[in-house]
């Protein structure tokens, strides 16, 4: 793939160009020039788009797709050509299919299924076999087949010695342990937010406690144990200051937050639209601000999506049937470009993300290979169903104010606009 991109401002910090607008050249998949000015002198295709800003390929850490079993909420297919217009070079997979990935045959058919796309998957083993929290899985032979981390998708350990046993396990070949914040004793069957709004709606809340007290114990263990933990999508206050606290004393732990607990709160939950259904459950403004906070500060790592498509049978239906999750690639950058710093945001889904989950950095500059992300942060429109690339069409951002566009990507030796 060869192409010229004109007037770019490129919006990396690891590379000698951040914040200045040139021209690149990408020939056979690699940025062979970088200058104020080129000329098209072989007549490549030329990218000459408003306002363009390029960085480093989006990572996003957690990404369902149906397929095997639940086709028909999201194929790989459709959801790598989601996530690439998107902005995503490169998505982790999360294992909640069915089967339940907690193999190495599962891994290799994601990774074949996978191959030859602009952006690349990286699949996620289940922790337990079938994601039952009764046995470890076999989570050596899934890193040696291509999983890059082992968890069990919204669902916690519930047996305190099984995550420990995970812990020092997976330390024999430097495996990345995911645990869910969410502790079933304390969040029993709630649906949402345990305040103010649960008990005017009159929906049964899973208290924030349900959340602190699990990373509470995950903290523990890991400092007892170990190894390498990493947290996906707090949501509460506490829980960005318990995680301070464990960074503070050297334990190896990092977490992520999901766009919607940035963006959105439990004020949501008064239409009663079955989107705002998710896990963790939207929480309040002081937690949203302290999520803010703790992304600004470093203490929360990286931005996901928690894209999660669920078809419409078991979403279009009462509150408290729906199912829990949100699709979430499509809508990511608009959410958050505006509340977020730009810079901040950039590194929570490049070299964040990618430097914990063992995957390459490729910093914007001369002899790199081209993994970049195309876009524009001036952009607003209101988020439609029409801008819904997925399959399944559960956005809690629908009909939300955006302030960004992404253009695509150039990854892989393939470009996707």
């Amino acid at each position: 793939m060869n192409v010229l991109l004109k007037s770019a401002i490129i919006i990396d910090s690891s590379s000698p160009f951040h914040l200045q607008t040139k021209d690149l050249l990408i020939e056979n998949g690699k940025i062979t020039q970088i200058e104020d000015s080129l000329k098209n002198t072989k007549n490549y295709k030329e990218i000459n788009i408003e306002n363009l800003h390029i960085s480093q390929g989006w990572f996003d850490s957690s990404v369902c797709f149906g397929e095997p079993g639940f086709e028909e909420r999201e194929t790989i297919e459709n959801g790598l050509i989601t996530a690439a217009k998107s902005g995503f070079t490169a998505v982790a997979v999360n294992p909640n299919t069915y089967p339940i990935v907690d193999n190495k045959s599962a891994i290799e058919f994601l990774k074949n299924k996978g191959a030859n796309f602009a952006t690349s998957l990286y699949p996620i083993g289940a922790l337990t076999k079938g994601a039952k929290s009764d046995d470890i899985a076999e989570l050596f032979d899934m890193q040696n087949s291509g999983a890059i981390a082992f968890g069990d998708y919204n669902k916690p350990i519930n047996n305190a010695n099984l995550l420990k046993i995970g812990l020092q396990y997976a330390q024999n070949f430097d495996g990345l342990i995911l645990s869910f914040p969410q502790d079933n004793s304390i969040a029993t069957s709630g649906l949402v937010n345990e305040e103010v709004n649960s008990t005017k709606l009159g929906l049964k809340g899973i208290p924030a406690l349900a959340e602190e007290l699990q990373i509470a114990r995950d903290l523990f263990l890991l400092e007892y144990t170990g190894g390498k933990l990493h947290i996906p999508t707090i949501s509460t206050k506490k829980s960005v200051k318990l995680i301070k606290e464990a960074k503070k004393k050297g334990l190896n732990v990092t977490c992520s937050v999901s766009a919607h607990h940035l963006a959105l709160t439990d004020e949501e939950l008064h239409h009663f639209d079955s989107n705002t259904k998710v896990l963790p459950p939207l929480r309040t403004l002081k937690d949203t601000k302290a999520l803010i906070k703790g992304l600004n500060e470093g203490t929360i790592d990286m931005v996901t999506s928690d894209h999660n498509p669920i078809d419409i049978e078991h979403k279009k239906v009462e509150y408290e049937s729906a199912k829990f999750g949100t699709i979430g690639l499509e809508s990511l950058f608009g959410a958050l470009n505006n509340i977020i710093n730009l810079d901040v945001l950039i590194k929570a889904l490049t070299s964040n993300p990618r430097t914990r989950f063992g995957i390459d950095n490729t910093s914007i500059n001369i002899g790199k290979k081209a993994n970049l992300t195309l876009f524009n942060p001036q952009h607003n429109y209101s988020f439609k169903e029409e801008n819904i690339l997925s399959t399944s069409k559960n956005s809690i951002f629908l009909n939300k104010l955006m302030n960004g566009k992404v253009y695509g990507v150039i990854s892989n030796d393939k470009m996707v606009l």
